[in-house]
């Protein structure tokens, strides 16, 4: 195999420090070459819950927010293949390109991953890095290949932060300078 690629998939909406956390946390906890912060072209867990911020806007942000840090990635792959946006799709693309995937997840998160789309077949291919999340327990888990990272926590979501910034609430620090001027600039909130 070639590199060893944690996949952080979302959908970034908008990144904040939390998500740069994780993608470290994992990245030097596990030894691997690079993360991609895989940004959602449609989020098949959300596009019928809320309106989302377009794709293009969201994977900008990403760029933002790693932009000045190594081996972490903004990833457009799954915008580049477009329509609804399923992780096995992107782990499948990804081993075709001589990569190990190891799915980077949070807790609330993985208590999931056996509804998702292909999920016997993603069990297959990919080692898990589970991040402890505040407020979820860690789920039981069988026959995936699972491995717990210790992150710092940064106790904010992108719900709580979309919320925020509504209500004219500070982002500082949770969201980076350059990531909320973006959302000013483009009046994405």
């Amino acid at each position: 195999m070639g590199q060893r690629v944690g996949v952080f998939g979302g959908t970034f909406d908008p990144p904040h420090s939390g998500h740069l956390a994780v993608a470290r946390a994992a990245k030097d906890s596990l030894g691997l070459d690079l993360v991609l912060l895989v940004v959602a072209n449609q989020p098949w867990q959300k596009v019928n819950d809320r309106k989302i911020t377009a794709a293009s806007h969201r994977l900008a942000m990403t760029e933002l927010l790693v932009e000045h840090v190594d081996g972490i990635e903004a990833s457009d792959i799954e915008i580049v293949r477009g329509g609804v946006s399923y992780t096995f799709d992107t782990v499948e693309q990804l081993s075709k390109m001589d990569c190990e995937s190891v799915l980077i997840l949070g807790s609330d998160a993985a208590a999931e991953l056996d509804s998702w789309e292909r999920a016997t077949e993603l069990r297959a291919l990919v080692e898990v890095a589970v991040v402890p999340r505040p407020g979820h327990v860690m789920p039981a888990l069988r026959d995936w290949k699972i491995q717990l990272v210790n992150a710092e926590v940064v106790d904010i979501s992108s719900s709580e932060i979309r919320a925020m910034s509504a209500d004219d609430v500070d982002l500082d620090p949770r969201v980076p300078q350059a990531v909320r001027n973006y959302i000013s600039d483009n009046e994405l909130i």
